[in-house]
């Protein structure tokens, strides 16, 4: 499955992701609005690749009034029952159905490393007003604890983690130079959730059943070796890093 396929495959499990994948800290959010907090009116903001809308929950619980755009219209329609009243468009980071100059704020979470990051910036830029802000965020798990490590190794790597460990975080004009902060946390998840988080995963979505049953049954071994009980329940504490990167539209 070509890199813009495995993009546009996560409709297909829209549940699932919900269900699987974390959302993020409010610091986060507050932090990428810093630069338009003392804005005499709430802060327009666009959660580009929107997905089921983890991130759009925390923006509009920061105070920003938000509008989401994303490709699939399958993850559309779950942010819609998830988050209600929030706009909803399909559209893509190379391609806003927005007017120019007409936000203050940019945000992109788990998303940025789909992208062409030249094309994107470009039209970032477009409908940013001056002085605007390009969020970008990414949950990450602590692979430097051994059994973190060993889910990974079990169900593969993916784009973001690639892209982070380099440190190849791209935009371009006009978009300034990068902040960048990191947060570390820990989610708590059963086994279904745990199971559910790997199964969104793109590359998960896109192999054989073969392919995933093993991948599957392989996390569900981790689990078992590594749960432990809380109010009767199994449980794991899966630690993440949440990194985020916020530019200035020139």
């Amino acid at each position: 499955m070509a890199d813009d396929a495995l993009a546009r495959s996560f409709g297909a499990v829209a549940g699932v992701y919900e269900s699987g994948r974390p959302g993020y800290p409010l610091e986060v959010a507050q932090w990428l609005l810093e630069p338009v907090a003392s804005l005499m009116r709430t802060a327009r903001v666009v959660d580009l690749g929107a997905g089921t809308g983890k991130l759009t929950r925390v923006l509009r619980e920061a105070g920003a009034d938000v509008v989401a755009v994303d490709p699939d219209a399958a993850m559309l329609a779950e942010l819609r029952v998830r988050v209600p009243g929030v706009p909803t468009f399909l559209g893509a980071a190379e391609r806003m159905p927005l007017p120019d100059a007409s936000v203050d704020a940019v945000v992109m979470a788990q998303a940025w490393h789909w992208v062409d990051p030249a094309e994107a910036a470009a039209e970032v830029g477009r409908v940013l007003r001056s002085s605007g802000v390009l969020g970008l965020v990414w949950n990450i798990r602590e692979d430097a604890v051994a059994w973190v490590a060993a889910l990974t190794a079990a169900m593969g790597g993916s784009h973001a983690e690639e892209m982070l460990a380099t440190g190849d975080v791209r935009a371009g004009a006009p978009i300034g130079p990068w902040e960048r902060r990191t947060w570390q946390w820990e989610r708590t998840l059963t086994r279904e959730t745990l199971l559910d988080m790997v199964a969104s995963r793109s590359r998960v979505i896109a192999a054989s059943v073969e392919e995933r049953t093993a991948i599957l049954d392989r996390v569900s071994d981790l689990f078992d070796a590594q749960c432990r009980r809380e109010a009767g329940i199994e449980v794991v504490d899966l630690p993440y890093r949440t990194e985020a990167f916020r530019g200035i539209r020139a």
